[in-house]
């Protein structure tokens, strides 16, 4: 074989080589749960999604009240993963396992919150949605309990809450009128197999390019 046709081979090989790395890559990077992303989280022990909308609370903060609920297609379940406020993530960057962020309901911009009051119906710690335009304070502030070096898609996690060390839960307790049948989300001071939530639909955002859907927006 001459000398060119041997550098021809080991081009090709070369650039091959190139392509499988950045498909990878790519594959790599669709698997974890990025800053920007729209989400859906559900709670694995009562498969009912994170909820909010424009109905406060008739005791504690009186703030926007935040449920789980069993419907699979309400626009009312969607959440933005966001950095924290004084460290914004990089659009498109992979959350890591610890990391501090902001998770803000898409249609009333308000982030979820919680703070020393007691949850209306089992008596746990409030959880509400708190701030305007997506701005509110220190205790909007989440941390990722996870096991890997990244928050991946198909795993179920916790969530830390920051400034007052509870963990986001549901335990079944369900609200009558005016949001009947939806269930009451908490924080919990210890963690166990109710505050554990899996990713399901989503727009997940890839560094530097468009959106990857997953299910339904």
């Amino acid at each position: 074989m001459g000398p060119l046709r041997v550098l021809s081979v080991f081009l090709g090989f070369i650039l091959v080589c190139f392509m499988f790395a950045q498909c990878g890559a790519s594959d790599l990077d669709s698997s974890y749960v990025t800053c920007g992303s729209l989400i859906k989280l559900m709670n694995t022990r009562h498969s009912v999604r994170l909820h909010s909308h424009d109905v406060k609370y008739g005791s504690g903060s009186g703030q926007q009240s935040v449920t789980g609920v069993d419907s699979a297609e309400d626009a009312n379940s969607y959440w933005r993963i966001r950095g924290k406020p004084d460290r914004v993530c990089q659009r498109g960057a992979p959350i890591r396992c610890g990391e501090a962020i902001r998770i803000t309901h898409m249609k009333t911009g308000r982030n979820l919150h919680s703070h020393h009051f007691s949850s209306p119906l089992s008596n746990h710690q409030e959880v509400s949605a708190f701030g305007e335009n997506g701005e509110g304070d220190d205790l909007d502030v989440w941390s990722v309990q996870c096991s890997a070096t990244y928050w991946e898609r198909d795993d179920a996690v916790r969530f830390k809450h920051v400034g007052t060390e509870v963990f986001l839960s549901v335990t079944g307790e369900q609200f009558g009128h005016p949001i009947r049948g939806q269930r009451e989300v908490h924080g919990m001071p210890s963690p166990n197999q109710n505050n554990y939530w899996k990713v399901m639909e989503g727009v997940f955002i890839q560094p530097s390019s468009d959106p990857v859907n997953h299910d339904e927006l």
